[in-house]
Formats: C-alpha cells, structure tokens, sequence
C-alpha cells in the first residue's frame, strides 16, 4: 500500500457536472448573484459607518457581518464561476488548504457574530435602561475581536489536523469549492479524529449559540409583549424579525449540512446546500435587514441625499 501511495499536488474541482450550455447559464446568475452580495453587504457596511445616527452596537455588528459575507462568497464564489467556464478545473493543493481555512474560518465568525447580535437585542429590549452600560464600545470591541480570533483558531486546529494526514487520491473533490467533508475524502489514512472535530466543533459553534439564540428570543419575546406603545412593539418585532431570518436561513442549512445523517443527502444536495449558504445566505442578508429595518432605509436615504447635494 506505501509503494502505491503518490502525494497529491493538485486537485480538480468536478463542481457541478451540467451541460455546457446550462453552466455558461449559472455563470451568468451566479454573477449576478456575487455582484448583488457584494454590492448589498458593501451599502449595509457603508452607511454603518457613514450615517452617525447608526453608530450603535447593533449596527457595529451588523457591518462586521457585512464584511463576514463578503469575505465568505468572495472565498468560494470565483473560483466557482471560473470552473463553470472552464475546461480545466484544478486547484493547486495549497491554495486548496487556505480556502479549506478561510472557509472555516468564516463561517465560524458568523456563527458567533449572530449569537452576539441577538445578546446586543436582548440587552436593548430587556434592560434598556442599563442598554449603553452593559454594550458599552468596550465590550462590543472585545466581543468582536474574540469571535475573530476564537474563528481562526479553531479553523486552524482543523487545517492542522487535515494536513497532518497522507494525501494519495483520488485527485477529484466532487464540489465547488475545497469544502472539509470532499477533502478528507482524499485522504488514504484514518479521518475519524477529523470527523470527531468536526462533529464537537459542530455542537460548539452551531447547536450551541442556537440554544442562546433560542434562549435568547424567547425572554425578547416576552418582552415585547410586555410593550405598552403599539409603535414600540412593532419597532421591536421589526429589527429582531429580520435577525431571525438571518439566523434561521444560517444555522438551518449549515446544521442540515454537517449534523443530518449523510444516507439522506447525497453529494448533489450537499452542493445546493453550500451554495445556500456560501452565495444566496450573504445576497439575502442585506436584503432583509434593509427590507425589514426602518433605521436601515432611512440612513440610506440620508447618505444618498448627502451624495446628491454634493
């Protein structure tokens, strides 16, 4: 078995194996699509910082999920579009490993950055009058700072333990992009350790927070009810709605991804999966928050206003 053993310089990405004409066709939406993202997620981080009456911690956090999706897609979504387009779909082994990292990496700052989000709308809706006290700038930087470094980390202790394995083929990943399940199925060595990780980082990062999410909405829920002021409550009801969405279209799919019984998903629909949350979940985020949020269409009025008086 040694002898026959040849490491792996590149891989290919096999995507999503359609006809010609039918990929020149998703190249076009799923540019589309990444041009939408990066331009909705750009305005939601632009005016976060540009309109003063948005420099709360709400919307702190909510610019730093802006830039999240943008890095996220921006990981995956060209080198997708380039294989549609493409004869040659290969990946050099390392440039593989560091859209393995980033992808981790990303998709655990979302995670923690949701889960602080819907703590900042606890702390609003429960404790107003202590609101600026407990979420002072402080706090909310530290909070930030750790979920960007507590992501890395744990991405890396996964990039640690997949480069530790031997990689002798196949040299195909059946996806899009250098996702961590199709990797470790290259490797001609024992994955259990990596797939024990991936389970317990699964329960860390994703069951977990969506307990406190949980926990967290149904003391907000409590709450609001409690409002005396009509206008209040549907002010409430209207910003954590659209985090909600957010949270309920994330922790959704990443959670039928890595933790449903594999039999019940093949290959095919785990693709969809990843596309729902590495393209559509970053172009929908925006849209909600701007759709759903009053503050968020007024300081875009605003900056626009601003712009054309210039």
């Amino acid at each position: 078995m040694e002898g026959n053993q040849t490491w792996i310089t590149e891989v290919t990405l096999l995507g999503f194996q359609a006809d010609p004409a039918l990929e020149y066709f998703l190249f076009g939406l799923f540019s589309l699509f990444y041009a939408f993202t990066l331009l909705g997620n750009g305005i939601i981080f632009g005016i976060s910082w540009l309109d003063p009456k948005l420099h709360t911690p709400m919307y702190f956090f909510l610019s730093h999920l802006a830039i999240v999706d943008m890095s996220y897609a921006s990981n995956n979504v060209p080198k997708m579009l380039a294989n549609l387009v493409k004869q040659r779909r290969t990946i050099s082994f390392a440039p593989c490993m560091i859209q393995t990292f980033l992808y981790l990496a990303f998709a655990h700052i979302e995670c923690l950055i949701l889960v602080v989000m819907s703590y900042d709308r606890y702390v609003a809706i429960c404790h107003p009058l202590h609101y600026t006290v407990i979420m002072s700038w402080k706090v909310c930087t530290v909070l930030a700072v750790l979920s960007w470094a507590f992501s890395f980390l744990l991405a890396l202790v996964h990039l640690v333990l997949i480069l530790r394995l031997p990689f002798c083929g196949p040299h195909e990943i059946n996806h899009f992009f250098c996702e961590i399940l199709s990797v470790l199925k290259l490797a001609c060595a024992d994955t259990r350790l990596n797939q024990l990780v991936i389970f317990a980082a699964c329960v860390f990062i994703l069951v977990g927070p969506l307990c406190l999410v949980l926990v967290s909405y149904s003391r907000i829920l409590v709450a609001i009810l409690r409002i005396q002021s009509g206008d209040g409550r549907r002010k409430a009801f209207s910003t954590c709605s659209s985090h909600l969405c957010v949270v309920g279209l994330f922790f959704g799919s990443a959670i039928v991804m890595y933790m449903a019984p594999k039999s019940r998903h093949p290959e095919e629909q785990q693709k969809i999966l990843s596309l729902f949350y590495s393209l559509f979940n970053p172009m929908l985020n925006p849209l909600i928050y701007s759709l759903r949020n009053a503050e968020v269409k007024g300081a875009l009025r605003r900056v626009l206003w601003k712009q054309r008086l210039m």
